[in-house]
């Protein structure tokens, strides 16, 4: 069974007090360093017709034993995406080849055999949640010849089969940089968007990112989809809170509007574990705007900025505001989003009230 790898070891340090020196091991030390939450990390709720489907959804999940990535993550955001036709759902297995220090997946150099059965068992899931949009994710698969791109290809394929009218996202890995699979995967595949994220910014592709992933190769990846696939809507996402600064979060999406990604989310990095890469700091709302208000500059026909957004947030609706639809964040907003486009909104207004306060002169 594959476990996330260790990202700090048991030595113990010695601390003073007023008892003497004591001992505290390297995980109390790293749980009692974990920066606590903002007070504008929050959501609401959906309610109307939103939340009926939202609990329509949640009914056929339980019923059926079906597993999706939105309930195993604990994704903040699971109410509005159900609530709004939209599942994420994780084939290839449950372990990784690779150990990025922010992901709690767990790894193995060599995972399990794929499941032969996978298609037809994720078309079932697809279609028994009755969703219109549909976020196919994948683990690394460093140890097939092609990445895993067949296995990837028969899972979409078998889902569309059974369910034609669901829209597909494919969130794949990079495949290793194997661009001749990357070929194989995307002729004539049935998807609307075609996504990979680049997780950070260049600079720290080595503290984050496992040795075998890069930025330039996944930009590569990202450019080379959109030579062979013109017709499909590209889409990645960045981490913040991870050591970057706001200036190369802007450099890094002028990057990924060169090589032609369409749609982009920015959201927080949040701790998985004690064991896994520390958060550096906590952006504030309205850094999350005015970094949507730089993407929509740039040129990226949707967008969606905010400390709980995800990768895969809103994946419908996001695909929509990228054929001409309305902003997702303008949209039955539930806060996660951030956008100057939206500057009434709570979590925004309070921040913006909050550092007025503090640099008032008295």
């Amino acid at each position: 069974m594959g476990v996330p790898l260790p990202q700090a070891d048991g030595t113990e340090v010695s601390a003073d007090g007023c008892g003497g020196s004591t001992r505290i091991s390297a995980e109390e030390r790293r749980k009692a360093e974990r920066k606590r939450l903002p007070s504008w990390f929050r959501t609401t709720l959906p309610t109307g017709n939103a939340q009926t489907r939202f609990n329509a959804t949640k009914s056929n999940v339980h019923e059926h034993g079906l597993n999706t990535v939105c309930e195993e993550a604990r994704c903040p955001n699971i109410h509005d995406c159900w609530g709004r036709g939209t599942a994420t759902f994780m084939i290839a297995g449950e372990v990784c080849t690779r150990g990025c220090r922010f992901c709690a997946v767990g790894t193995e150099k060599t995972p399990p055999p794929l499941n032969p059965n996978e298609p037809v068992e994720l078309a079932e899931a697809v279609d028994r949640m009755g969703v219109s949009h549909a976020v196919i994710t994948v683990v690394n698969r460093d140890d097939l010849a092609d990445g895993g791109a067949e296995h990837y290809r028969n899972c979409i394929k078998a889902v569309h089969k059974r369910c034609p009218d669901v829209g597909l996202e494919l969130l794949c890995s990079d495949l290793d940089g194997n661009l001749q699979a990357l070929a194989s995967l995307l002729n004539d595949l049935p998807i609307r968007v075609f996504a990979h994220n680049v997780e950070c910014v260049p600079r720290l592709d080595s503290s984050v990112r496992d040795p075998r992933a890069s930025f330039t190769q996944s930009l590569k990846i990202l450019q080379e989809a959109k030579r062979l696939r013109p017709d499909l809507a590209l889409k990645s996402s960045i981490m913040v809170g991870v050591g970057e600064t706001d200036e190369e979060v802007v450099e890094a999406m002028q990057l990924l509007r060169e090589v032609g990604v369409e749609l982009i989310t920015l959201g927080q990095y949040l701790q998985p574990s004690w064991k896994h890469l520390a958060v550096d700091r906590f952006p504030e709302p309205t850094t999350f705007a005015e970094w949507d208000q730089a993407a929509r500059e740039m040129g990226f026909t949707a967008v969606a900025s905010g400390p709980l957004v995800r990768s895969s947030y809103r994946a419908g609706l996001l695909w929509e505001e990228a054929m001409g639809g309305e902003p997702v964040v303008t949209r039955d907003s539930t806060g996660s989003a951030i956008s100057h486009l939206n500057p009434s909104k709570d979590l925004l207004a309070i921040n913006e009230a909050r550092l007025s306060s503090e640099y008032k002169i008295i």
